[in-house]
């Protein structure tokens, strides 16, 4: 597994530390929440962006981006990704929705929303960890940013709009547009990605590829960790008191999504070999597709219904079931793995 700097042995203790500070500062001190909710612009919340952006600056850094011409000309890739991310990731969110939830609607809305979300930031961490292949990593999260961008509110209306009431379920509909998804999508990949790609081209250029790799880079890294932990706290104490005062609902929303993220990474990691991508391409596809873009769903839930809301509540959940379960699964693929490293970065 790639090391993480000084923190990375324990980074599973601090990760579960870090949801269980945060739970617990938002039940005890129910003002500190109302004061993060409150450093929003619309549907962004600051300092779970400033976390996110510079959670994603170090593992974006050391992708080569000189590669990434023949990897978005890799069809086999894109197609697969495309497969695994616009049409099995929704139908399945949906129907384990639909199957466990439907007394839930509120719920069940909020378990749409995060499977219509495609990540675009957690996964280059988790991909990362796992030593997927970072260059094939970025190319698929720009790739699949443009897919949300233009599908997002034409897949929430179909799935929540359509097919929920044909199936007897109560649908709803989003006030959530284009251009406010293309700016989420523009935050939390476009600034990342920019500061990333002029680091790497910049440093590389002036102090050479020996001193960014071996000097440079490993200190950066550091940032990643940091603010994985800051943004988790941050995140679970916006719904801290929620949480302790409604175990019995964050249990029912996080078996169906237990089960998405374990099926949907099984799946595509099945897809992929059956299709002979190499394993590291492999994994990469694995995280792309079961990982979501909670930071999404939780802002158009937060801005079509409210930030008190069950659907709010749901979206929040996921990076709860989500962290766990792919630290785990970072673990279980990393020793199935032979042992592999990246590409010179």
């Amino acid at each position: 597994m790639q090391r993480l700097g000084i923190i990375d042995r324990l980074l599973t203790l601090w990760i579960f530390l870090a949801m269980a500070g945060g739970v617990l500062v938002g039940w005890l001190f129910p003002s500190i929440p109302e004061a993060i909710g409150g450093m929003s612009t619309g549907a962004t919340n600051w300092p779970i962006a400033v976390g996110l952006i510079v959670m994603m600056i170090p593992p974006l850094a050391k992708a080569r981006y000189d590669r990434l011409g023949p990897i978005m000309k890799d069809t086999k890739v894109l197609g697969l990704s495309l497969l695994q991310n616009w049409v099995i990731g929704p139908v399945l969110m949906f129907g384990l929705a639909a199957l466990l939830l439907p007394d839930k609607p509120e719920y069940l809305q909020g378990l749409i929303l995060i499977g219509l979300a495609r990540c675009i930031a957690m996964v280059i961490v988790w991909n990362d960890m796992a030593c997927g292949d970072r260059e094939y990593a970025a190319g698929l999260v720009a790739f699949n940013s443009l897919f949300q961008v233009v599908m997002y509110s034409g897949y929430a209306w179909l799935f929540l709009g359509v097919l929920a009431p044909m199936l007897g379920l109560k649908g709803a509909s989003l006030t959530v547009s284009v251009s406010e998804i293309a700016m989420s999508v523009g935050l939390y990949l476009g600034v990342p990605l920019v500061v990333g790609l002029l680091l790497s081209t910049a440093l590389r250029s002036q102090r050479g590829h020996d001193w960014y790799s071996n000097t440079f880079l490993p200190r950066l890294s550091l940032l990643t960790p940091i603010a994985l932990l800051f943004t988790i706290v941050i995140m679970f104490s916006t719904k801290g008191e929620a949480i302790v005062k409604l175990p019995l609902d964050v249990l029912r929303v996080g078996i169906p999504l237990l089960i998405y993220f374990v099926v949907m990474f099984a799946v595509s990691l099945w897809l992929s070999r059956r299709a002979r991508v190499d394993p590291n391409r492999s994994v990469t596809l694995a995280f792309t597709a079961a990982s979501n873009n909670f930071e999404l769903a939780i802002a158009v839930a937060i801005t079509s219904f409210g930030f008190a809301s069950g659907q709010a509540f749901a979206a929040v959940i996921g990076p709860l079931i989500e962290v766990p379960v792919m630290l785990l699964l970072v673990k279980w693929i990393s020793r199935r793995q032979a042992p592999a490293t990246h590409p010179a970065s």
